[in-house]
C-alpha cells in the first residue's frame, strides 16, 4: 500500500466510523424513546385502573356517610321531640300544682328568691380572685 493509499483510506475509515457511531447512537435514542412511550402508557394504564378501583370505593364510602348523616339528624330530631314533650309535661305539672296549691307555691317562690338573692349578694361581696 502506497503512502497517497493510506492517507486517503484513513479519512474514509474515520469517516465511516463517525457515520457508524452516529448512526448507533440515534438508534439508541430511538428505542430510548420507544421504551420511554411503551412505559408512560403502562403508567397511565395503571392510572385510569387506580381511578376505576377507588371510584366505587369513593362511592361507597360517601353513601355510608350519608347515610350516617341521616340517621343522626333523625335522632337529633327524636331527642328534640323527646325533650319538648318532656318540658311541656314539666310545665303543665307545674301549672297544676300551682293552681292546687297556691300558698305553698307562692312560699317556695318567694324562698327561692331570696336564695338566689343571697347567692348574688354574697358572690358580688367576695373579694375576686385575681
Amino acid at each position: 500500500m502506497s503512502k497517497e493509499n493510506m492517507t486517503d483510506t484513513a479519512p474514509t475509515k474515520l469517516r465511516n466510523l463517525s457515520d457508524n457511531v452516529l448512526q448507533s447512537a440515534e438508534e439508541a435514542v430511538k428505542a430510548t424513546h420507544d421504551k420511554a412511550d411503551q412505559l408512560f402508557d403502562a403508567a397511565e394504564g395503571g392510572v385510569r385502573q387506580l381511578r376505576a378501583d377507588a371510584s366505587p370505593v369513593i362511592q361507597d364510602l360517601a353513601a355510608r356517610a350519608q347515610d350516617i348523616a341521616t340517621r343522626s339528624i333523625d335522632r337529633c330530631a327524636q331527642a328534640s321531640d323527646r325533650a319538648r314533650r318532656q318540658l311541656h309535661e314539666v310545665s303543665e305539672a307545674t301549672t297544676r300544682y300551682v293552681a292546687q296549691q297556691p300558698a305553698k307555691s307562692m312560699a317556695i317562690a318567694v324562698a327561692s328568691g331570696a336564695a338566689i338573692g343571697a347567692l348574688a349578694l354574697w358572690l358580688s361581696r367576695r373579694p375576686s380572685a385575681r
